[in-house]
C-alpha cells in the first residue's frame, strides 16, 4: 500500500463464491480482511489460504446472520478485540427456496440478506469498531429492478411463497437503505453504495435465474473491490454500481419518502438506534 497503513476491511460471507475470490483480492492489493462465515472449518479454511498470499494477516470471525443475536454477538467481538474497519463489506445473501422464518420470526431471505447487514452497521457505527469506518458496500443484485416494497406486506407473507420475488425484494431493500444510509451519513464522511456483482456460477445461483451468461469470479468480485478500495471512488456515495460503473437503479430506491420509512421498520424490526436524519 505505498508505506500507508493496511485498510481493514470485514466480509461477510467471505468463505466461498464471490465473497471468497473478493477476500483474496482484497488481501492481494494489500487490506487487513476480516474473514466472516457462519461455518468455522470454512472460514478458518479461508484463513489459511489468504495466508498463504502474503500482505497484512487475515482475523477470522464466525457468526449466523439469520441470528440478530449473533449479529450482535459478533459486532461485540469486534470491539473486545479492539478491531478498527475502514471498510464494512456486506456480502454475505442467500437464496431461499422454500419459505422459513428465522430464530426471530423474520422471512429468512429478508432476515439475513437485510436485516443482518441493516443491524451490524449500525451496531459498527456505535462502537469504537466504525470510529475510522470510511465506506459501506452493499452487494445488491440486478435483481433488485424486479423487487417490490409494500411497506404493509416487505416479508412477502401474503400468498404462496415465491423465492425469486423474495430474493429480489431483499435485494431492492439492499438498494434503498444504501440510498438512505448515504444520505444520513453523508456529514459523517462515510460513503455508502451498492453493486450487482455480475453472474457468476456459484451456489446462490444454481436456480438458474440469473445465468444468461456467466462472469469468472473474478470479475464478479471486481465491483466490490473498487468500491472498497478506489481512491476514485472515496467520496461516492448513494450509488448502485455494474461493472465497477454508476449504473441506474430501481425507481422505487429512488423514492426519499419509502427509503426513510423502510429504514425506520427496519430499525424498529432490528432494534438498532436510527442514525440522526
Amino acid at each position: 500500500m505505498h508505506g500507508t497503513p493496511a485498510p481493514t476491511i470485514l466480509v461477510t460471507g467471505a468463505t466461498d463464491g464471490i465473497g471468497r475470490e473478493t477476500a483474496r483480492e482484497l488481501t492481494r492489493r494489500g487490506a487487513s480482511v476480516i474473514v466472516h462465515g457462519r461455518n468455522a472449518e470454512r472460514v478458518a479454511a479461508t484463513v489459511a489460504e489468504l495466508r498463504t498470499l502474503g500482505g497484512a494477516v487475515p482475523e477470522p470471525v464466525i457468526a449466523d446472520l439469520a441470528s440478530l443475536a449473533a449479529v450482535r454477538d459478533m459486532a461485540a467481538e469486534l470491539a473486545a478485540r479492539d478491531v478498527h474497519l475502514d471498510v464494512l463489506l456486506h456480502n454475505a445473501g442467500v437464496y431461499m427456496k422454500r419459505r422459513e422464518l428465522s430464530v426471530d420470526g423474520f422471512e429468512m431471505t429478508l432476515a439475513v440478506n437485510h436485516l443482518a447487514p441493516f443491524l451490524l452497521t449500525h451496531l459498527v457505527l456505535a462502537s469504537s469498531v466504525g470510529a475510522q469506518l470510511r465506506r459501506v458496500v452493499n452487494v445488491s443484485s440486478m435483481a433488485h429492478n424486479r423487487g417490490r416494497i409494500d411497506l404493509a406486506d416487505v416479508q412477502l407473507l401474503r400468498g404462496p411463497f415465491n423465492s425469486y420475488a423474495s430474493y429480489a425484494t431483499s435485494k431492492l431493500a439492499n438498494v434503498l437503505f444504501t440510498v438512505e444510509l448515504a444520505r444520513r451519513l453523508h456529514a459523517r464522511g462515510v460513503t455508502v453504495n451498492a453493486l450487482h456483482p455480475g453472474v457468476s456460477s456459484t451456489k446462490l445461483l444454481t436456480e438458474g435465474f440469473e445465468m444468461e451468461g456467466s462472469d469468472s469470479l473474478a470479475d464478479a468480485a471486481a465491483t466490490s473491490v473498487a468500491l472498497c478500495l478506489d481512491p476514485a471512488l472515496a467520496s461516492a456515495t448513494g450509488g448502485y454500481y455494474v461493472r465497477s460503473k454508476l449504473a441506474p437503479m430501481h425507481a422505487a430506491a429512488r423514492d426519499g419518502e419509502l427509503a426513510r420509512r423502510f429504514y425506520e421498520l427496519s430499525a424498529q424490526w432490528t432494534g438498532a438506534t436510527p442514525l440522526p436524519g
